[in-house]
C-alpha cells in the first residue's frame, strides 16, 4: 500500500545545495499553486538541471541580466521566463547566493485541481496531458512572470504562498532516470542532467536541439 504525501515544506535548505544534488530530489515532491480560483497540486516527475555561468545551455552562462537576476539571488525562489512569445517556463533557484543555479520543471501529475487545470488548458486530451511538458505545466497552473522571484518557502512561515514545494512522496533511486536534457545544443547538448521518474505516462518525449532554443 502506498503511503501517503508528506504535507511538510521543504526547508531553504534543501534548495542550498548542488543543482545536480537537488534535481533528482525533486521528483515525487508535490508542488501546489494557490490561486484566486482554488488550489492546483502536482506531483513532480520530470526536471532539468541547469548550472548557470559554467552551463551553455543555461540563460545565466553569461552573466547577469534584467530578465534572469533572480537566478543568482537566493535559494528556494522561483524563476519565470517568457519564450517564443506565447510560452512560460518555471525554475527553482538552488545552490549558494550569487550561483545562478536552478531547475526547470518540466512535467508532473495533476493530483488536487484537475478541473482548474482543464480550463486553463483546454487542448489536453487526458490528466495525464495537463503538465507533460515545461510550457503546459506552466500554463496549467497559471505560472506568469508576476511569479517571478516569488518565495517557495514562505510556507514555513504558515503564511498561504502562491507556490509552495511540499515533502510529498520522494522517488527511490531505483525509479530515477537520467539523459540529455531536451532541446539544449551546443557545448550543453549531451550534459545528462534530465531527470525523470521511470515509467511514468506524465514525463514528456526527448527532443534533440531546436534552433534558437535555450532553457533554464
Amino acid at each position: 500500500m502506498s503511503r501517503s504525501p508528506d504535507r511538510t515544506p521543504l526547508p531553504r535548505e534543501f534548495f542550498d545545495r548542488p543543482v545536480l544534488d537537488v534535481a533528482p530530489d525533486l521528483l515525487g515532491r508535490t508542488l501546489v499553486r494557490h490561486t484566486e480560483l482554488g488550489t492546483i497540486e502536482l506531483r513532480l516527475t520530470e526536471v532539468e538541471a541547469y548550472a548557470g555561468e559554467v552551463d551553455p545551455g543555461s540563460h545565466a552562462f553569461r552573466g547577469r541580466t534584467a530578465r534572469n537576476g533572480v537566478m543568482f539571488g537566493p535559494p528556494g525562489h522561483a524563476y519565470v521566463y517568457f519564450t517564443y512569445g506565447m510560452w512560460h517556463c518555471l525554475n527553482l533557484v538552488c545552490g549558494p547566493e550569487g550561483r545562478a543555479s536552478g531547475v526547470l520543471l518540466r512535467s508532473g501529475e495533476v493530483q488536487v485541481g484537475q478541473e482548474l487545470a482543464f480550463k486553463r488548458r483546454l487542448s489536453a486530451r487526458n490528466d495525464k496531458e495537463l503538465a507533460k511538458g515545461p510550457a503546459r505545466l506552466a500554463t496549467a497552473l497559471d505560472i506568469d512572470r508576476t511569479l517571478d522571484g516569488a518565495d517557495v518557502c514562505h510556507a514555513q512561515d504558515g503564511q498561504t504562498a502562491p507556490l509552495a514545494i511540499l515533502t510529498g512522496t520522494p522517488a527511490t533511486p531505483d525509479q530515477v532516470r537520467n539523459g540529455p536534457r531536451t532541446g539544449v545544443g551546443g557545448d550543453g547538448a549531451t550534459h545528462p542532467w534530465r531527470f525523470w521518474i521511470a515509467d511514468d505516462p506524465t514525463v514528456s518525449p526527448y527532443r534533440a536541439h531546436a534552433p534558437r532554443r535555450r532553457a533554464t
